[in-house]
């Protein structure tokens, strides 16, 4: 049995191929195609609280993020972000703590890719405590140790230090966006912030 390609147009030369441009930043979609994408899949962020601990390694503090959304209006939030293709979670965590922390924060990256806790958000309420109007998403929540100097950068006007009974408090969780409150305490209670 022969197996043969086709024969190519009469037309063609040898110079016609199409040239394939890869994109200048592969990991990056345009906003369009972002939007595309939301609709089609769930997508990976990381969220990380950032923390203060003692040298017993205990939490001592942990900072929360104000930030106004597009209507002005204020609320507390996480540090996070997508995971973007190619980019291993240390990476992203890595990244999304220094945009939104400043590069003086020092954050001190678990040893381990497990997270103190997941997140399913989903864009109707009711499925779980987490909802994003825009997505269906699946976060990996990280408790991180900062030594530096936090300075919010981005859309992070400041980051608010307490305590973690503080944090943990149902005020604080009323401030949050998307179930954030209960991603909150989940994770503090993962590494034994809350008793």
């Amino acid at each position: 049995m022969a197996v043969r390609t086709p024969d190519p147009h009469p037309d063609w030369e040898p110079g016609d191929e199409p040239v394939v441009q890869p994109p200048a930043n592969p990991g990056w979609l345009t906003d369009l195609e972002l939007a595309e994408v939301r609709g089609r899949l769930p997508l990976l962020y990381v969220e990380a609280i950032p923390v203060r601990v003692d040298g017993v390694g205990q939490v001592t503090e942990v900072g929360v993020l104000l930030r106004a959304n597009a209507v002005g209006e204020m609320s507390r939030t996480l540090v996070s972000g997508r995971v973007m293709y190619g980019e291993t979670i240390r990476d992203a965590l890595f990244r999304h703590l220094e945009k939104d922390l400043g590069p003086m924060a020092f954050p001190l990256l678990p040893a381990s890719p497990v997270p103190a806790a997941v997140a399913e958000y989903f864009p109707l309420p009711g499925i779980s405590p987490f909802t994003d109007d825009r997505q269906h998403a699946v976060s990996l929540a990280y408790v991180v140790p900062v030594t530096g100097t936090c300075e919010p950068r981005q859309d992070a006007l400041e980051v608010t230090w307490m305590t973690p009974a503080e944090a943990a408090s149902d005020a604080l969780s009323a401030e949050m966006e998307g179930g954030r409150g209960v991603l909150l305490r989940r994770a503090l209670a993962a590494v034994g912030a809350l008793t």
